[in-house]
């Protein structure tokens, strides 16, 4: 399984996705792909076992390649994360194959109604129970 893991500004939310993902999911092949070269460095700290990249290509080639997308839900919103998400990168995301599992983050100006308030680690173990159960 590819796991595509995207982030943007300090990447500290796709470090521990990586984290506790490749932890979980030993089998699945992990891509890190920030929107800035901090994200990707911080993500690639999560473990030694993935691979990373950054930028708009970068997104763009891994999301048409991915399984499994993970993100913060500012990943498929243009503009998001504060204009490091490209309409281009939103796009390539919600145009891939992929599952997409997204966390939601109060700072993108968006609330899901229906979705509970959680701590972002509540969240992240949701996204590996998700992801484990697809290697099943």
């Amino acid at each position: 399984m590819n796991i595509l893991i995207i982030d943007g500004q300090g990447g500290g939310v796709g470090k521990v996705l990586v984290e506790k993902i490749s932890m979980e999911c030993r089998s699945a092949d992990i891509i890190v792909v920030g929107t800035n070269s901090t994200a990707t460095v911080n993500m690639m700290k999560g473990s030694s076992n993935c691979n990373g990249a950054t930028g708009e290509n970068a997104v763009i080639y891994n999301a048409a390649r991915a399984d499994v997308i993970v993100g913060p839900i500012g990943i498929i919103m243009a503009n998001a994360m504060y204009g490091e998400i490209t309409p281009r990168m939103a796009e390539a995301i919600t145009d891939s194959e992929a599952r997409i599992i997204l966390i939601p983050m109060s700072k993108c100006q968006i609330h899901i109604v229906g979705v509970q308030e959680k701590r972002i680690s509540d969240y992240v173990d949701e996204v590996v129970t998700r992801i484990a159960g697809m290697e099943s």
